[in-house]
Order: C-alpha cells, then sequence, then structure tokens
C-alpha cells in the first residue's frame, strides 16, 4: 500500500486543529466530502483509527493524538528549515496567530507594526481557534486567557469588551433581527451568545464572523462584535450596554525561546503599544463622538 504523502499529512493537521471538516475546508480549499475521503485513505494508510467521528465533529482517538504530536514536531522542524532557506535571500518572517477581529485591527494600522524599513517580514495565520505556539507552528498569537504550557512567555495587554451593534437609523421593522456565525463555526464566546440569548430571532448565519459587520452595516440585523470594532465604526450604534459575561483578559503569548529575537521583541512590543492605544475601545469605554 502507499504511503502516506506529507500533504496527507497536513490535510490530518487542519481537520484535527479544527476539530471537523468544515473548519479544515475553510482553512485549505478542500470541501469537507474531498477531506473526508482523504481522512479515510489516510486511516487505511496507517492502518489506525485515528479520529471518533460524531454529529459534534471528528474527535481524535489515542493513536490520533500520537500523530499529532508527532507531525506537530516535523511541521515545526519544517518550518524552521523553510524559514533557514528563506533567510539565505529574504529578510526573517514572524509569524501570528490571530483571531478574525485583532487581524482586522492590525491590517487596519499596519505600518504601526511592520514599516517599509524594517528588515522582517509578517506572516498572519487567522483563524478562531486557539493560538498553537507550543510547537513554533506560530511566533506570536493572541488567546484570552493566559497560556498553561510551560515554554510559552506571555503579555497581559488589558480586558475585551463586547456589545450588540446595527446600523444608525435602523429601519423599526427589523429593531429585533439578529445576525450570528453558525454553530459549527461558534467556536468563541461571543459567537455563541446570539444563539443562547435570541436564537428564535436569528434571521441570518455566516461561516466567518468578519460577515457579521458587513451584514449590520447593510442594515440586515443585530450582531455581537468586540466593542474596539463596533465603537470604531461610526455607520454603527449600540444595541444597550456592554455585555459583562462576554468581558475577558487578553494576553500576547510567545515561545520562550523565542521571545528575545529581535524581530519578535520589535513586533510584540509595538503590538502592545497598539493595543494600548486602543485600550479604552478595547475595554468598551468609548471616546466622545464629534
Amino acid at each position: 500500500m502507499k504511503n502516506p504523502s506529507w500533504e496527507s499529512y497536513q490535510l490530518f493537521l487542519d481537520v484535527a486543529r479544527s476539530g471537523g471538516l468544515t473548519g479544515a475546508a475553510a482553512a485549505t480549499g478542500l470541501s469537507p466530502a474531498t477531506l473526508g475521503r482523504r481522512m479515510v485513505e489516510l486511516e487505511r494508510q496507517t492502518g489506525r483509527e485515528l479520529f471518533l467521528r460524531s454529529q459534534a465533529g471528528y474527535q481524535l482517538t489515542a493513536d490520533g493524538h500520537r500523530l499529532l504530536e508527532q507531525l506537530a514536531e516535523m511541521e515545526g522542524a519544517a518550518r524552521r528549515v523553510e524559514a533557514w532557506r528563506g533567510n539565505a535571500v529574504a529578510s526573517a518572517l514572524v509569524r501570528l496567530a490571530l483571531g478574525t477581529w485583532n487581524a482586522w485591527l492590525i491590517a487596519e494600522n499596519f505600518p504601526a507594526i511592520c514599516g517599509p524599513r524594517d528588515d522582517f517580514r509578517i506572516d498572519m495565520f487567522i483563524a478562531e481557534q486557539r493560538a498553537s505556539l507550543a510547537h513554533r507552528e506560530s511566533d506570536i498569537g493572541i488567546r484570552a486567557f493566559e497560556p498553561e504550557e510551560l515554554n510559552l512567555a506571555a503579555v497581559a495587554t488589558g480586558d475585551v469588551a463586547y456589545a450588540a451593534y446595527r446600523a444608525r437609523n435602523p429601519d423599526p421593522a427589523g429593531s429585533e433581527r439578529w445576525l450570528a456565525v453558525d454553530t459549527e463555526n461558534a467556536i468563541s464566546a461571543y459567537l455563541r451568545w446570539p444563539h443562547q440569548n435570541k436564537a428564535e430571532l436569528i434571521v441570518a448565519t455566516v461561516n466567518r464572523p468578519r460577515s457579521l459587520r458587513d451584514l449590520a452595516l447593510a442594515g440586515a440585523g443585530i450582531a455581537v462584535m468586540p466593542c474596539f470594532v463596533g465603537d470604531l465604526e461610526p455607520r454603527l450604534e449600540r444595541v444597550g450596554e456592554t455585555i459583562p459575561e462576554l468581558k475577558h483578559r487578553q494576553w500576547i503569548v510567545m515561545n520562550n525561546d523565542d521571545r528575545h529575537r529581535r524581530e519578535i521583541r520589535t513586533v510584540v512590543d509595538r503590538m502592545v503599544k497598539l493595543f494600548e492605544a486602543h485600550r479604552e475601545l478595547f475595554e468598551g469605554r468609548r471616546p466622545k463622538q464629534g
């Protein structure tokens, strides 16, 4: 029987880290059906059952966890080799693992993170699942909790508040129409909140949080978003106060062994400065609007 290819192993990593086919499909561009067939083929090639399949998703078996650990080490080594090879002809690469909205804020303020005179490049991996750095999958990540891994360092950047938003001057007929990310992709607490509190009023669902802002601006309904997103947009207004149970502390995390690398330290310091400049917005304390 043919040995598994590295591509098959990479697809396994995507499915394992996403916890199912839908999330992996969004990351790889392949259909869930194709990914499902590839995972069955990989199990046949390895002679091991790697997943427990259910309506809730793909849960790793003991063999699946062992394979994930080994592949994560291989992936980290492959990336280090690639970085080493690339450094011969290009500047250093700093890899960021970010959620949708922190990536949006950094994109909006990118020159504050990486300017034209910097001798490093930025790679942003955008996903809602927890930033993984244990095996150097990324150099810098943002998490909603302090890391427990002993090999990770962390810098607290303050609290993040959430509220519901709609377009200004809404149509009164649409005052109780809610928007949400579908349940399969509602990984974070704020994405689950509409399903837990406004399920009967949800009129549209999307598979990515970024579309919530676009739909709210179009007047489609009400969406829960971080205050640093909603309050920065003058075409949106809050519906009520901040939602207390969604507020959480935010952390920038990095690998202990790499945190003193000049380019990583530079990017972390600049991210801290950017978040500090937006602290009032992050915490839901809106500045006065003109």
